[in-house]
């Protein structure tokens, strides 16, 4: 059996429809606001100290090295203080020229902002499993994040040949990086995907899903893989998770189905590579978990 990477497994099958990143040097008083809006927030502080405060969470004090993902798309403010005079953000990089903007007289914060705007059958999946805020401290751990930040944000203050190439690979680099600082941590949230993979047990049964989608598991086979009797592994799998082995095997291979439908494979092959004996049987669970039948997914 091939080894399995699970998180790259989910991220291969997102379709990152825009990104964009921009360097940001800043002074006085300020206060920069964004909409809600269905994207991935990056934001790095390489320089100086503010504040980010997000809808329905608590307030976060960034310092030099610290590097922060909202994933659900919040409105937001970030600045000197809440009550500064606010620019709209979306607006001022709008106006403003060259790959790094400028705002008021001193440097005083430096930094990096950008988005991701997702698509594609994994992004609910992995979206899902993240908290409001995901904030990463400088530390020996993050110095390929902390490289990353730096790389890029010199790739967009001195436009070479070939930069904006670099700039795309590393932008979607920084956010693989900052997933897997992320799954290391302490902070992961119980009953969700990432936080199964962070227990090393469990994370072995996934990675045999993963490896082998198309198999006829069985909660005994998975337990055996995660060196667990068939009773503990279920119940610590359906708490650690937030549902239960089997269902998170099928709806894997919904997740693949729906790629590959997108794709053009043909229905009749997704059926037998992901292990269902007709296209009827395929179609039905397909229906019962997307809710649409694979023909009208391809319709779609």
């Amino acid at each position: 059996m091939k080894t399995a990477d699970p998180l790259s497994d989910v991220l291969q099958v997102l379709r990152p429809r825009a990104y964009g990143f921009r360097g940001l040097d800043i002074g006085r008083d300020w206060a920069l606001c964004l909409p809600p809006q269905p994207v991935v927030r990056c934001y790095a502080l390489r320089l100086g100290a503010c504040g980010l405060w997000i809808d329905g969470a608590p307030p976060v004090r960034l310092v030099e090295g610290d590097f922060v993902l909202v994933p659900h798309g919040q409105g937001l403010t970030m600045g000197s203080r809440p009550d500064a005079p606010r620019v709209d953000l979306n607006r001022f990089f709008t106006t403003a020229s060259g790959d790094t903007a400028v705002f008021g007289d001193s440097r005083e914060c430096s930094g990096l902002g950008g988005y991701f705007e997702m698509a594609g059958s994994a992004t609910d999946s992995l979206l899902r499993a993240l908290p409001p805020v995901v904030r990463l401290g400088a530390g020996a751990d993050a110095s390929g994040l902390v490289w990353l930040v730096d790389r890029l944000m010199a790739e967009l203050r001195t436009p070479r040949p070939g930069g904006r190439l670099i700039a795309e690979h590393l932008s979607q680099t920084l956010l693989v990086e900052a997933l897997r600082l992320h799954l290391a941590s302490t902070e992961q949230r119980s009953g969700t995907w990432l936080a199964a993979l962070a227990d090393p047990q469990l994370a072995r049964a996934i990675e045999a899903i993963h490896a082998d989608p198309g198999a006829r598991w069985t909660l005994e086979a998975l337990a055996k893989r995660a060196g667990l009797s068939r009773s503990g592994f279920a119940q610590r799998f359906a708490e650690t998770c937030g549902e239960p082995a089997i269902a998170y095997l099928a709806r894997w291979r919904m997740v693949l189905a729906t790629d590959r439908l997108a794709r053009g494979v043909p229905i009749a092959s997704v059926a037998r590579d992901l292990g269902y004996g007709s296209e009827s049987a395929f179609g039905a669970a397909f229906r019962r978990i997307t809710g649409v039948s694979p023909g009208q997914l391809r319709k779609a």
